[in-house]
């Protein structure tokens, strides 16, 4: 066995014992193709780590990344796919994906992988090739169109982020087939695991938390943060914030109130900052720079925010121009232990006129999301309605209005 063979099982062995393995044939796929083959000039060590790998940027952003094995084997365990399947993969990427699906559905089935930059294509050719793979379909086209000519798919997975549930992609799909995307919702990133049902609604097998690159071409959507000052973006849930109402607040701090629930860096993307977004049309998350090991006590809003990932963020509520300026902002106590991992106890800061009353409406937020259990990504179960279909929405926790189609937010049953 070589350096290559033996790196790639010591990955498998992970994914195995971590439980994220859904099936014997996506191990057998992760056990057989070679993911070094599909990164080269990656040393054997980079490639079989459980990371992810950019491998393509422009401007500085990454367009193009091998996502990281766990990710992978979560979505392929999603996916739920069986030999003799049709596939389309947007977002063709390395190839290593196609690679593994195509083992799983074997000669029977078919793979085609759809991406919109020719570059990659043409890399994912070469990767193939040289891994022995000849029953990957490549085609350069942008993939929020998915590839009709293939259509019908059994499944279709996404391995870049889209902003919606793409109609041309509901078209492609075979009855009962599965559609999979990390699908932004209202700011949170979730895998979601659609099922195509008779009365043309998707209704999800499974969710789970992720973060992958966008769409370009025509489903691109942007994600970028507002600018208001003092080294701080605020990043709407929904809708547009003034940048000036912002500044107004920030320059008129007002008390802070103890938050009975201490919050991890996770809680804050993934669990209390998921349930604001999808429950309050004011949610925000705001973003500070690096932090500065240089000057330990910045002034302003970025001293108080949590560090996640070497950055102050935060999570909170914003005022609509008719309240006037306002923000409520979920800060760390001034007791908090940065030198532990968290959870950390945490305070809600009051900024400008309306800070009060959005604080109050803040704090009420954090006790229902306890109340409901902490929900977190896992916890969701969603339903897309194209436009055209109906479906009632009751019992759900929240209800998402997209160009194409609505989506109903329910929790799982305990």
């Amino acid at each position: 066995m070589g350096a290559a063979d033996r790196a790639r099982a010591r990955l498998v062995d992970g994914l195995h014992d971590s439980g994220r393995l859904g099936s014997a044939a996506v191990e057998e796929a992760f056990r057989t193709v070679p993911r070094h083959l599909f990164l080269p000039g990656v040393p054997l060590a980079r490639a079989y780590a459980d990371e992810a790998v950019a491998v393509q940027a422009v401007d500085g952003v990454t367009t193009s990344s091998a996502s990281q094995p766990s990710m992978m084997a979560i979505m392929l365990a999603q996916l739920d796919l069986r030999p003799g399947h049709r596939v389309l993969e947007v977002g063709a990427g390395t190839g290593y994906n196609a690679a593994l699906m195509a083992r799983i559905v074997g000669p029977q089935g078919h793979v085609i992988a759809v991406d919109i930059d020719e570059e990659l294509v043409d890399g994912a050719a070469r990767h193939l090739a040289a891994s022995g793979v000849h029953d990957v379909e490549l085609v350069c086209g942008d993939g929020a169109l998915g590839h009709p000519a293939g259509a019908p798919y059994d499944r279709i997975i996404l391995t870049v982020g889209s902003g919606e549930v793409r109609p041309e992609w509901i078209a492609q799909l075979a009855p009962r087939g599965r559609l999979l995307l990390p699908l932004a919702l209202r700011g949170t990133q979730l895998s979601v695991a659609l099922d195509l049902g008779a009365d043309g609604a998707l209704r999800s097998a499974s969710v789970h938390r992720c973060a992958f690159v966008r769409l370009r071409g025509v489903g691109a959507t942007s994600e970028t943060g507002v600018p208001v000052g003092g080294g701080v973006s605020v990043l709407p849930a929904g809708g547009v914030v003034r940048p000036e109402l912002v500044r107004a607040a920030l320059a008129a701090p007002g008390p802070a109130r103890h938050l009975p629930e201490p919050l991890s860096a996770a809680d804050l993307w993934d669990g209390l900052g998921m349930w604001l977004a999808l429950t309050e049309p004011g949610a925000c998350r705001f973003l500070a720079g690096p932090v500065d090991p240089d000057d330990p006590d910045p002034d302003g809003l970025p001293a108080e925010l949590m560090p996640v990932r070497g950055r102050g963020a935060g999570i909170g509520l914003a005022a609509d121009a008719s309240a006037g300026p306002g923000l409520a902002v979920v800060v760390l106590d001034p007791v908090a232990d940065l030198g532990t991992r968290g959870p950390w106890p945490v305070r809600v800061r009051a900024f400008g006129p309306a800070g009060d009353a959005l604080t109050e409406r803040l704090l009420a937020a954090a006790v229902a999301w306890v109340n409901a259990g902490r929900p977190i990504p896992e916890d969701l179960r969603l339903t897309v309605v194209p436009r055209g279909v109906e479906v009632p929405p009751a019992g759900a926790r929240a209800v998402v209005e997209q160009e194409h189609c609505r989506v109903l937010v329910h929790l799982s049953p305990d």
